[in-house]
């Protein structure tokens, strides 16, 4: 049975959860098709930005409970200790993989993106969400931690006092709230549509300043100063005067859009 799609459009990769007979639950299947999803772009020089969803009534449901009781009867230390994928495991790069890929990932969050759909959701550049999404770090319901890369993600996005809360709680909260703790990008009564809109708009930009900026991005958020500097100055010396940008500036002056070909 399908798990994820891919579909790539006028440079935009179109990637669906299409488990939603289960609201797309994770199961250990649909966490190897989700980084095999990712993976499979990264190195893709087609794409300019990504579009991540999931059909159905909700954007991921977290963990398939079914799949506890397996986890249970297995040997915890070697299905969680190998790092698989570098500094990870398969499911910490179920959301870590987004991260690695070099163009904007924008995820359309519906319905509920609990546990483990919450932190897929974390790994994306952008989330816009509906009004009525409910979002939670849901693994204290179940007596575990986030462990998929949530405690990577959540110090970059909100305060320590909102993660605590959300993490000992396990209480979903509401897209609104989301958006006032910066877990939510915006809101869109049509989330997909908005992140489709807004993945062409990021599509019509330079491709190499768009990749330019998601790596300077990254820097920003795990060096000092004296390195951010640096790699400010080295992108764009890399930039400058290159076709890509002598094509944005014609594009401009001609008042037409660019043609990156």
């Amino acid at each position: 049975m399908s798990r994820v799609s891919v579909e790539i459009k006028d440079h935009v990769a179109h990637v669906t959860l299409t488990r939603g007979d289960k609201m797309n639950a994770v199961d250990p299947a649909m966490a190897e098709a989700i980084v095999a999803a990712g993976t499979s772009l990264i190195d893709n020089p087609d794409i300019r930005a990504v579009v991540l969803s999931g059909e159905g009534r909700a954007f991921c449901a977290g963990l398939d409970v079914a799949s506890f009781a397996a986890f249970a009867a297995s040997d915890p230390e070697a299905r969680i200790m190998p790092r698989t994928h570098g500094d990870a495991n398969v499911m910490q790069q179920v959301a870590m993989v987004w991260r690695a890929l070099p163009v904007p990932v924008i995820a359309a969050l519906h319905g509920v993106a609990f546990g483990a759909g919450f932190q897929l959701a974390l790994g994306a550049d952008i989330r816009i969400a509906a009004p009525d999404t409910k979002v939670a770090i849901m693994e204290m319901k179940w007596g575990l931690v986030p462990d998929m890369g949530g405690m990577v993600l959540l110090p970059q996005l909100t305060r320590s006092d909102v993660i605590r809360r959300m993490t000992y709680t396990a209480e979903p909260i509401d897209a609104a709230q989301a958006l006032g703790w910066g877990l939510v990008t915006e809101l869109a009564d049509d989330p997909l549509a908005a992140a489709r809109d807004m993945a062409t708009a990021i599509a019509g930009k330079s491709p190499s300043a768009m990749r330019a900026a998601k790596r300077l991005i990254a820097i920003s958020e795990a060096e000092d100063a004296k390195t951010v500097l640096h790699h400010e100055s080295r992108e764009q010396v890399d930039l400058i005067g290159k076709p890509h940008q002598m094509e944005v500036i014609a594009a401009n002056l001609q008042k037409r859009a660019p043609k990156f070909g």
